[in-house]
Formats: C-alpha cells, sequence, structure tokens
C-alpha cells in the first residue's frame, strides 16, 4: 500500500472496529485524568477574553506571562467539568491567519446544557458570528482567529445521541 492509497473504506473501518474496538467491561480505565487544557493562538489577548468570556459564557481564571517567550501572555478559560481551554499570544511574531492542515487541529468541541447551547447560539446571532449547525445540537463557528469550535448540546461521553465513550 502506498502513501497515496485511500485506506478509509467501510471495509478498512468494520477491520480496525474488530481487531482494536474493545467491549466496555473489557476496556480497562485511562491511564489520563482527563484533559488538562488545549492551546490556541490569540492574536488579540483582549478580543479573545471578550469573545470566549463575554460572548460564550467561559470564565477567564488566569492570565500569567508565557514563560517560553518573554512579554507573551497564556490565559485559561474554564469550560468545564474541570478542564481548561488556554491561548498564548506572541507579540512581535508574524504567525499569519490560522489554518487548518493535516496534522493540524480540526476543530474543537464543547459540550454545553442544552439550555445553555441555546442561549449561547442566541448570542452568535445577536453578534453576528456566523456558523452553521448540524443535527440540531451542533454549531460550527470560527473564534476571531479563525479556529473552527463545535458547541455540542450532547452529554459528554455521546456524538449524536450515540455513546462514544
Amino acid at each position: 500500500m502506498t502513501d497515496d492509497t485511500v485506506t478509509d473504506t467501510p471495509t478498512d473501518r468494520r477491520r480496525l472496529r474488530e481487531a482494536y474496538l474493545r467491549a466496555p467491561a473489557a476496556r480497562g480505565a485511562s491511564t489520563a485524568r482527563g484533559l488538562h487544557h488545549t492551546a490556541l493562538i490569540s492574536s488579540d489577548v483582549e478580543r479573545t477574553i471578550r469573545f470566549y468570556q463575554d460572548l460564550l459564557g467561559f470564565p477567564l481564571t488566569e492570565l500569567i506571562e508565557n514563560r517560553d517567550y518573554a512579554g507573551s501572555s497564556h490565559f485559561f478559560f474554564d469550560i468545564g467539568n474541570g478542564n481548561l481551554l488556554a491561548f498564548f499570544d506572541f507579540p512581535g511574531l508574524d504567525l499569519g491567519p490560522y489554518a487548518e492542515v493535516l496534522g493540524g487541529l480540526h476543530h474543537l468541541a464543547i459540550s454545553m446544557d442544552p439550555a445553555r447551547w441555546t442561549e449561547v447560539v442566541a448570542r452568535l446571532d445577536a453578534a453576528g458570528v456566523p456558523y452553521e449547525t448540524h443535527s440540531e445540537v451542533s454549531a460550527y463557528f470560527r473564534d476571531p482567529d479563525g479556529a473552527r469550535i463545535e458547541l455540542i448540546a450532547d452529554e459528554l461521553g455521546e456524538m449524536y445521541g450515540h455513546r462514544v465513550l
């Protein structure tokens, strides 16, 4: 098989499921406690805070200097369930626009209570933020720097009503 051969076919998925997907009782516990944080890039710290805290309702929990780049900020938002969404800014560096590339971040999906989801989607409308709705529980949009975000009204561990955990 060469590198340019497409291998994601129903037959391949079936083979992979049979080879690797274990029944819940046979899986054992994960070695991880959870996702500590996911870090994205911000080109404007204040704009990012206004978007994530004021529009989406994710409280800013900390704003510190980035230890890896002098003058850069590292800041965190509470996205519930002990999870954080973090950002770095890199003043003086021309990082260019956000780009979805193979091997890169496709989107970040954040679970919300259905009532909160409806409220936040209405705020996206009021703010003029374009979004796409899928399966009546997912809203996909881009943050101010172009990162694709999904707000999903399914429970953690579910995807469109199907258990994935």
